[in-house]
């Protein structure tokens, strides 16, 4: 645990020092209209590289402004760059450009091409920073570019239905990118990755967007730190990616029949440590999972805290807290190739002989009933009925339907400090 937590924390600063803008030695030209350039792209067509382009606060209306050199963009009190509901709005194709300063704002939409407020393209260390993006079809869209950095921006839109909405950051086919103190809302999904590889995602805040949180596939070596995800229609989905270490994160009151706080389908060789599971439908979903170490977790007032199909194999469960949950654990199967040691259930019934605060009889955390529901849901009807009471007490003792060998052999007897 120290020694990822440890690479995690250097990878951070590494990250940080490499993605950081970079100062612009050049002239200074300023855009507005008592200015020598009314236009930001005549601005930006008269740049050189290492100039930096100052645009005073007013609305500007021009058409996909395309940036292609290594320059500061800045905006002077929230200049407004409107698309009109026609057309994307900026296009960055260069290496150490900068977008700092902007409200952009009412981007077109299509449902042949992908059209955004910042889109990004083939490009090297560029930064997006402190920029407010409101009504836009896809928010910032990265694609084949490399050690970017998009940091605190306010990313809001207000999609009625997946169809008709983009992703708030879009990322595909990149690498070292870093995504960092981001509010986003109201889009697809909010953070987007498809093949992104060694990429942090830090400190953000996704909530109430139409389908995920974050969804990421075949995106591997990536760390996720300190970010909530609250209140999304399906919650957050990782899927068919390897090495992936998710530490210290919300997942927050993703409620629904198809909702998780995460859903983890073919994941392996992975970390997911310090994480809250609070008020979801289900706290993890995993399917096809294997090698994932999962420790330090809090499952609290879930409907299931974890649901792990019979599909997954050698994934370890320890030093986690279960509280307030309707069912602890949820599997579809007899076949127990998981464990489950050292945590904390608060349905646990044992005993501490020895007082060394393990439970001296091992804890079974899958019910009967969740096992019936599982299969008819139409039997939760029966919930908290004496009946359901005496069948799970009986199958304590005689275990016929539940996988006898799903047990914690160390069930803790005090809640772990975390």
């Amino acid at each position: 645990m120290k020694t990822s937590i440890g690479r995690s924390v250097l990878f951070l600063f590494l990250s940080l020092s490499i993605s950081l803008p970079v100062l612009a030695q050049g002239k200074i030209i300023a855009v507005g209209k008592s200015k020598s350039f009314q236009s930001i792209q005549q601005a930006i067509d008269f740049a050189t590289n290492g100039d930096t382009v100052l645009v005073d606060p007013g609305i500007y209306k021009e058409k996909n402004i395309l940036l292609q050199k290594s320059i500061v963009l800045k905006g002077i009190d929230y200049p407004v760059l409107d698309g009109q509901h026609k057309h994307a709005i900026i296009t960055i194709k260069a290496r150490h450009a900068v977008i700092e300063g902007f409200k952009l704002q009412n981007t077109g939409r299509s449902e042949i091409d992908d059209i955004g407020a910042i889109m990004i393209f083939d490009s090297y260390r560029v930064t997006a920073i402190n920029n407010i993006l409101d009504n836009s079809n896809f928010g910032v869209y990265l694609q084949n570019s490399r050690n970017c950095l998009i940091r605190n921006n306010d990313i809001t839109a207000y999609g009625k239905s997946e169809l008709q909405s983009g992703n708030g950051i879009h990322c595909w086919n990149s690498d070292s990118i870093q995504i960092i103190g981001n509010r986003i809302t109201g889009h697809r999904d909010g953070i987007y990755f498809e093949f992104v590889t060694h990429s942090l995602v830090w400190k953000n805040t996704s909530v109430k967007n139409l389908r995920y949180g974050i969804h990421f596939m075949f995106s591997h070596h990536d760390t996720y730190i300190g970010n909530i995800f609250e209140g999304n229609e399906s919650g957050v989905a990782v899927m068919y990616t390897n090495n992936i270490h998710m530490y210290n994160n919300f997942f927050l009151n993703n409620w629904g029949a198809a909702a998780y706080g995460i859903l983890l389908k073919d994941i392996t060789d992975s970390e997911i440590s310090g994480n809250h599971f609070t008020r979801n439908t289900t706290g993890i979903h995993m399917e096809g999972c294997s090698r994932i170490k999962l420790h330090k977790n809090i499952f609290n007032n879930n409907g299931w805290a974890v649901k792990i199909q019979a599909s997954c194999d050698n994934n370890e469960f320890t030093r986690n807290n279960f509280t307030g949950n309707t069912f602890d654990i949820g599997t579809n199967g007899s076949l127990v190739l998981n464990t489950f040691n050292g945590n904390y259930w608060d349905k646990y019934e044992g005993y501490d002989l020895n007082r060394d605060g393990i439970g001296d009889v091992p804890y079974r955390p899958v019910s009967m009933y969740s096992m019936i529901i599982d299969q008819n849901p139409s039997a939760l009807m029966l919930f908290r009925s004496l009946i359901v009471s005496l069948l799970d007490k009986s199958e304590k003792i005689l275990p016929g339907i539940t996988p006898e060998k799903l047990q914690d052999e160390e069930p803790l007897m005090k809640r772990l400090p975390l």
